[in-house]
């Protein structure tokens, strides 16, 4: 009934969720969870009888599959629990800046430069000495709830 136009901002992407309920019984080793807000793989999980009054519980222990922090939770096993969407993806890599960015090529054609250089040492030092040998390398990257990591690198050969 009014004139009024309404405006929004949108600061959602196309609404796909960041995470998808799962039944804790359900979750087995080697899967993901969401523990304390962060994306983990379950390295372990143990689960409780019922006690005299409730649930059998699950007992998860997780590795964050960004800082690689140990975490823990326990939740009654019929209750759900979030599951990260964890998805890797294959760039080439094309340069690296000074200030310690990558230029990565899609499979579109178009350039990705909003990544850093990882933290753990091993695989740094193995980007590095790669691009200064001038070697072709693909690098995996492994993105959930909005965070990006390089986790994996092939050598696909000379340039």
């Amino acid at each position: 009934m009014s004139d009024e136009e309404h405006h929004f901002e949108s600061k959602a992407d196309a609404g796909a969720s960041k995470t998808y309920p799962q039944q804790a019984g359900a979750i087995r080793k080697n899967g993901y969870i969401v523990i304390k807000g962060r994306p983990c793989k379950v390295v372990e999980v143990s689960t409780s009888k019922t006690g005299k009054h409730g649930h059998a519980k699950c007992h998860f222990v997780g590795i964050d599959i960004f800082t690689a922090k140990k975490l823990e939770d326990i939740v009654p096993s019929s209750h759900n629990c979030d599951v990260p969407h964890v998805s890797r993806t294959d760039y080439q890599l094309i340069d690296i800046s000074e200030d310690g960015f990558i230029s990565l090529l899609t499979d579109s054609g178009n350039t990705k430069d909003d990544l850093r250089l990882p933290t753990d040492d091993g695989l740094l030092t193995q980007i590095k000495d790669g691009f200064a040998e001038g070697k072709d390398l693909i690098v995996t990257v492994m993105s959930s709830m909005g965070e990006e990591q390089i986790c994996a690198l092939k050598d696909i050969g000379p340039k």
